[in-house]
């Protein structure tokens, strides 16, 4: 059970990149955390993280594009919903942050990191990878698409709930499923089946990382976690979660949640460079 609630919280839309993007921010005076969530999934996925950090940390999060309470209304890309997060960074006056996410948010976060390294204090990485979608793969996520848009999510919701979620009672999300808007998810979708391939730029991120994965992650196979950690070129703690599918923030809050605040308490920030918040 979650004791009672001590920090802020402000819930508000903020238009960046031409996008009215819906994001909460929590906490106070610590350091920045701000997580991007999973395909989808919105900024309540991280309501247990929320909870846990919020006392001690800014923890900052959103819904992106197509997704929770932001539209999507053209095509997009991960770089694009990086500069949302630095967008959102400036609005909110953050110099720097701990950046992390879940799945697509962690596609997001690597491309926050690489384009401004200085602005990143570490990266949280949760069941997520760098590389492409797994060609065997493409087709059947396509069908389960196809049927959403021509029926919405009630045909295949069971199964989209399996690969991200796991065994559990999911009507929560089902119902959010079914307020999506469709057009705006076929773009998130073209955006996730479409994206870059940023393996081979792991290098240059020298951010300390947390990595951490389920390991019966269904949707990305644990292999894809050990090639982030071993590209990384920073310092890397992985933290391996048994018995987790692909949202292992979600359905193993407890560990997730201890690796995360042992991460945030044993990395001292280091200097972000921004201009405009930074010099005094």
């Amino acid at each position: 059970m979650v004791g009672a609630v001590n920090y802020r919280r402000v819930m508000a839309f903020a238009n960046l990149n031409g996008t009215d993007i819906y994001f909460e921010d929590h906490g106070g005076k610590g350091p920045a955390v701000i997580l991007s969530h999973g395909f989808l999934m919105d900024h309540s996925m991280f309501d247990a993280q929320v909870a846990a950090l919020a006392d001690k940390y800014r923890v900052v999060t959103w819904d992106e594009r197509g997704f929770g309470q932001t539209k999507a209304t053209g095509p997009f890309d991960y770089w694009d919903s990086a500069n949302d997060v630095l967008a959102l960074m400036d609005h909110l006056g953050i110099g720097g942050a701990y950046i992390g996410g879940m799945s697509q948010g962690g596609f997001i976060s690597l491309r926050v990191a690489l384009l401004s390294p200085a602005r990143v204090q570490g990266l949280i990485l949760i069941d997520t990878q760098a590389g492409t979608e797994d060609p065997a793969t493409v087709d059947g996520y396509q069908q389960l698409h196809d049927a959403f848009v021509a029926h919405g999510p009630a045909p295949v919701q069971e199964t989209i709930a399996s690969i991200i979620l796991g065994p559990g009672e999911w009507s929560e999300w089902f119902a959010k499923w079914d307020q999506l808007d469709r057009a705006g998810f076929s773009h998130a979708f073209n955006c996730l089946m479409h994206r870059d391939d940023v393996t081979g730029d792991l290098g240059s991120i020298t951010a300390r990382t947390l990595i951490v994965h389920g390991d019966v992650d269904v949707a990305i196979p644990i292999t894809k976690a050990e090639v982030l950690r071993d590209g990384l070129g920073g310092p890397v703690t992985m933290c391996v979660v048994p018995g987790a599918p692909h949202a292992a923030n979600m359905t193993h809050p407890d560990i997730v949640n201890r690796a995360i605040v042992d991460f945030l308490a044993n990395t001292a920030p280091r200097a972000a460079v921004h201009p405009q918040f930074d010099k005094k």
